[in-house]
């Protein structure tokens, strides 16, 4: 639970000197930050995915993964889910509060960098992800708050309840699992985390993370069925 302690304390701090910042966050700050913490995610992801110890399993998780997160559509109902809730809570004259906590709710929590960090704290009791995304989300907390105001901040709660509900539940299966299907599984994570490194870096290219995710759990279905067989 540390990272997503850490992570709901960044955006709580960020969300109130956004507070006291209420004429807005320069834009040029906001992007070349923006852009060194893309740089720095890109690699975290990297070096993760370099972890795995069989490729095949890397690929075929991966490949199988997207197919059923196509399937599934489920970037496509994450963004529809977001959108009726910023309509139904942020939208139509409501406060400014109930707006800036929605909002910021639905971007800090909705996307697989906030899913992929709170596996890993799990899994692997390591934090790298979702310290990085702690950064992320204080500065875009920060910028959020410049316009919406102290309702950002209560955004840090929704965020401590979600992350940490995923964290508690793969702790819980942890012991189910082997140490390949954790490294292939934290492998397949770290190629996804490149990914959205690469999404955070242009928005010439956005890849669809959100319907790779199922890769994660593809993992270990792999290991399963190849075992030791490798490329």
């Amino acid at each position: 639970m540390f990272g997503t302690i850490i992570n709901a304390a960044a955006i709580i701090v960020g969300a109130l000197l956004g507070n006291l910042l209420r004429g807005g966050f320069p834009e040029k700050y906001k992007v070349v930050i923006m852009q060194g913490i893309s740089l720095v995610v890109i690699l975290i992801g990297l070096s993760m995915a370099l972890q795995s110890g069989n490729i095949l399993v890397l690929t075929l998780s991966i490949v199988s993964g997207g197919l059923l997160g196509e399937a599934l559509r489920i970037e496509e109902r994450l963004s529809s889910l977001g959108e009726k809730l910023e309509q139904r809570f942020g939208g139509n004259g409501d406060s400014l509060f109930t707006r800036g906590f929605v909002t910021a709710s639905l971007v800090f929590s909705v996307g697989a960098m906030a899913i992929m960090g709170a596996l890993e704290s799990g899994l692997t009791g390591r934090h790298t992800t979702l310290l990085i995304k702690s950064i992320i989300d204080g500065v875009t907390a920060t910028v959020f708050a410049s316009t919406m105001g102290i309702g950002v901040a209560f955004s840090g709660l929704t965020v401590f309840l979600y992350q940490g509900a995923i964290t508690v539940a793969a702790a819980y299966v942890k012991p189910f699992l082997t140490e390949a299907m954790i490294t292939e599984m934290t492998a397949v994570g770290g190629l996804l985390i490149f990914a959205i490194g690469l999404n955070l870096l242009t928005d010439r290219l956005r890849l669809r993370v959100g319907n790779l995710l199922p890769a994660i759990f593809m993992a270990i279905l792999f290991v399963v069925l190849l075992g030791n067989f490798t490329l």
